[in-house]
């Protein structure tokens, strides 16, 4: 989920800046500090919107820098269990497949990807045996969150879900249409072979 998050830090200011007004110095070096920055508390910090307060600068001897007491806002994004998630396939290996939710990539087992059983192929599609779906590099999924980790800080890893209702595969109206027109042909099929059987 994304949130606006509002932080307070002692910022530096190097000597170069100096001649710039405090603010924009200070914007500038907040950008430097917290940009692509990883945590637990604070998910990934996407950008910095808006510096609120800025107290008095504080030069340390033998540093020569300005510090400056700052309250700033951050866009971050911070991954929640059983959040509803969307994403584009990045890769799928012979385990899963790999979802980009923008900002992350998230991991969906293969177990977890459709309510069937899916097998691998070698031009790096998964098949549903009874549903025929597939998978593919480039499709548009909607996902639940199912796992959370930030034990390696820089890289968290994101466990991911298919199976419920209303996740997996978003398909495009052509594909729906054309999985409609399948599943009327094969009911259509079933019927007269039960009438077939019947004689």
């Amino acid at each position: 989920m994304f949130y606006k998050v509002t932080v307070q830090d002692h910022i530096r200011v190097p000597p170069e800046l100096f001649g710039e007004p405090v603010q924009n110095a200070i914007l500038e070096m907040v950008k430097k500090q917290y940009t692509g920055v990883i945590s637990k508390d604070l998910g990934v910090v996407i950008d910095v919107s808006n510096v609120l307060e800025v107290g008095e600068g504080v030069i340390i001897p033998e540093d020569g820098a300005a510090y400056y007491q700052t309250k700033f806002e951050i866009l971050s994004f911070k991954p929640e269990l059983k959040e509803v998630v969307y994403g584009k396939v990045r890769d799928i290996q012979d385990f899963g497949a790999f979802v980009s939710m923008g900002v992350l990539d998230g991991m969906v087992h293969i177990s977890q990807t459709m309510d069937d059983f899916v097998s691998f192929s070698e031009d790096k599609v998964l098949v549903g045996k009874d549903s025929k779906r597939t998978i593919k590099v480039g499709d548009l999924c909607r996902a639940r969150i199912i796992a959370v980790s930030f034990k390696e800080v820089n890289n968290p890893k994101i466990g991911l879900t298919m199976r419920q209702p209303g996740l997996g595969k978003l398909e495009t109206d052509a594909e729906k249409a054309a999985r409609k027109a399948q599943e009327g042909k094969e009911e259509s099929q079933g019927k007269e072979k039960k009438k077939s059987d019947e004689k």
